[in-house]
């Protein structure tokens, strides 16, 4: 089984990217041959600093290693170092319907907040569907709100080889059950546009500052978001005697919550202190030959199959 997954380099980790995102491809690259891939060009929808961008990949790689993936074993690469992404994703463009592309939740959620409507922005399904397809992916690990990105994936595929024969397969997502979404401090999906985070690798006051800002509802016996956000970290069993022991004590229970979320997170943290940028530069630099390999051979058969190789 191939795996395909990816983060944007758009600015400093959460706990929801780490629970949504980080945590499965870890996971299930200990089972399955994996690509985990920096993707900066999906990031230039919205960013437009040239140094914060360069910035953000460094640590965006960095937190890859930090979470325990293995770039021996896993490919790590960024996705402006191959070509053949938005080569592909071009070819895709032209064979689905801009109504088709209007159906995107993530482009009418990001208009809906006010995000310029680029052109970039309303094509992106289609060059996410050429950073999962060129690698002939079976499972895509996603949060349940981008499941239509995968479907979007799947429909690419069907359609090249409806009218060109058959090239890609249909690729399927993976969504670990019961933390597809990860609320926030607010009680909302987590994110950065909400400024509802948990960061993943703040320090612990940074953390705890996070967690007390978590609202609860004062007429309520047990304090819903803190344990939703709890829930991810702990077994419920532990969960229902904590929270009942300390029924409406709201600032003990965020205080185990602290040290929960301290006890996965620090060890990680250590390790992603000891990472250095050229260390990350090299593992990409290789990571980039070895995808490069997979997805040239896959474009050569795709320019024959589309009739531009002469």
């Amino acid at each position: 089984m191939k795996l395909f997954t990816g983060l944007q380099p758009s600015g400093a980790l959460h706990i929801g990217n780490y629970i949504g995102a980080l945590k499965p491809a870890v996971e299930l690259c200990k089972e399955h041959s994996g690509m985990l891939m920096v993707a900066d060009y999906h990031a230039l929808t919205t960013l437009r600093e040239p140094a914060e961008l360069r910035a953000n990949i460094i640590n965006a790689t960095r937190d890859y290693l930090a979470a325990g993936i293995d770039p021996e074993k896993t490919v790590v690469f960024k996705q402006s170092d191959v070509p053949e992404h938005t080569e592909l994703a071009w070819i895709f463009q032209c064979l689905v319907t801009v109504p088709f592309l209007e159906l995107s939740h993530a482009y009418k959620d990001k208009v809906g907040k006010g995000l310029e409507a680029n052109a970039g922005l309303f094509a992106y399904p289609m060059l996410m569907a050429a950073d999962i397809l060129l690698y002939n992916t079976d499972i895509v690990p996603v949060g349940a709100d981008q499941k239509q990105h995968v479907e979007y994936a799947r429909e690419a595929s069907a359609k090249f080889n409806k009218a060109f024969g058959e090239t890609f397969k249909e690729p399927k997502e993976r969504i670990l059950e019961g933390i597809a979404t990860v609320p926030g401090t607010d009680g909302k999906k987590m994110s950065k546009s909400y400024g509802n985070t948990i960061p993943l690798f703040g320090t612990k006051d940074e953390i705890a500052k996070a967690v007390m800002s978590i609202i609860t509802d004062s007429n309520a016996e047990s304090p819903t978001n803190v344990y939703a956000i709890h829930a991810l970290f702990r077994d419920g069993d532990y969960l229902s005697t904590l929270y009942k022991d300390n029924k409406g004590k709201y600032k003990a229970l965020k205080e185990v919550l602290v040290e929960d979320i301290e006890a996965v997170v620090a060890p990680m943290r250590e390790r992603r202190d000891a990472i250095t940028d050229e260390e990350v530069k090299q593992i990409l630099a290789h990571g980039a030959v070895r995808a490069r390999a997979k997805a040239s051979a896959k474009m050569a058969d795709v320019r024959q199959k589309v009739g531009v190789t002469l």
